[in-house]
């Protein structure tokens, strides 16, 4: 008479300089966690010469009750990209620890790590979609446009020390030199011609420490949100940006918004891209979405947002 094996094994990928670096100082309470409710801990850290690829090919799905991302965003894009492509299906905890942890905020999740742990080793999931660009996956947002530079040449060792500030010091210094660049948006409605700053294309809600920069998106509906900023007089860019911190800018005039499920985005100028805050892919862009693709841990306590 056969058994089914038992899902007592969690696999734990984590970035251990993620922000400020000081989640490696809660790895023995994670073990320690994950041993008290009878599973064991199987540690990846995310580093030169070990690829998380090379994990996920050689596990045993069947084996594990879930897998734990611990990091910032760029952490975690790596982690579900490799699970999409070894057709992972296990669900997935995070435990934000990042400069940029918007996907994390999206599911309003603690920053506490015992609450966290609660969360991660409970039962309550939610289904989100996973963004598709070209080659890759995105779990919050892909941008482009000028002020991407911003992020790209922002110092690490400055972004971990100050967080979001370091982009916005940055960001002051380069305003002179933005100037606005042509692109062409195909959807299957229309098609779009614009001269714009900066765009989004956003799975999640925030990104960039803005928190309400797609205030409208949904993570589960099976559809991205498109945020163009268009060229406008730099007298405007004030009340915009105000506008922008509290969610309002979708009906500014110098926005461009809409929702769609495929998006190719084009333009004659090399435009820096970027997908969850590392280097994105060149133009032109093909975007889809993955509906529901992911299982994500959330709290019976502050997450009532299920539709499906």
């Amino acid at each position: 008479m056969g058994t089914e094996k038992k899902r007592n094994k969690i696999l734990l990928y984590y970035n251990a300089h993620s922000g400020s670096g000081v989640f490696k100082n809660n790895l023995d309470y994670i073990v320690d966690r994950c041993q008290e409710k009878g599973f064991q801990l199987e540690p990846v850290r995310a580093a030169k010469g070990i690829i998380i690829d090379d994990v996920l090919s050689e596990m045993n799905p069947e084996e594990y009750s879930r897998i734990i991302a611990a990091g910032g965003d760029g952490t975690i894009n790596i982690c579900v990209n490799s699970m999409i492509k070894h057709d992972i299906h296990l669900p997935l905890a995070l435990l934000p620890a990042g400069t940029a942890n918007d996907f994390a905020y999206y599911f309003e999740l603690p920053t506490n790590i015992e609450y966290l742990m609660d969360i991660a080793l409970g039962d309550m999931t939610t289904k989100a979609d996973v963004g598709v660009v070209n080659s890759k996956n995105f779990i919050n947002v892909t941008a482009l446009g000028a002020v991407i530079d911003v992020s790209q040449k922002t110092d690490p060792n400055l972004k971990n020390a100050m967080g979001m500030m370091a982009y916005y010091l940055k960001a002051i210094t380069e305003i002179p030199q933005i100037r606005a660049l042509p692109v062409t948006l195909t959807t299957p409605d229309e098609v779009m011609e614009e001269e714009i700053y900066f765009m989004v294309v956003m799975n999640g809600e925030s990104a960039g420490g803005f928190r309400k920069l797609s205030p409208q998106s949904s993570i589960n509906d099976g559809k991205l949100d498109v945020i163009a900023f268009r060229k406008m007089p730099v007298v405007e860019l004030g009340p915009l940006l105000f506008e922008v911190i509290k969610g309002r800018h979708p009906k500014n005039k110098n926005v461009l918004y809409f929702q769609t499920d495929k998006l190719r985005i084009e333009s004659p100028e090399d435009i820096s891209t970027d997908i969850d805050g590392e280097h994105g892919e060149k133009l032109p862009l093909e975007f889809s979405v993955l509906h529901n693709r992911l299982e994500v841990f959330v709290s019976e306590d502050t997450w009532h947002y299920d539709s499906i």
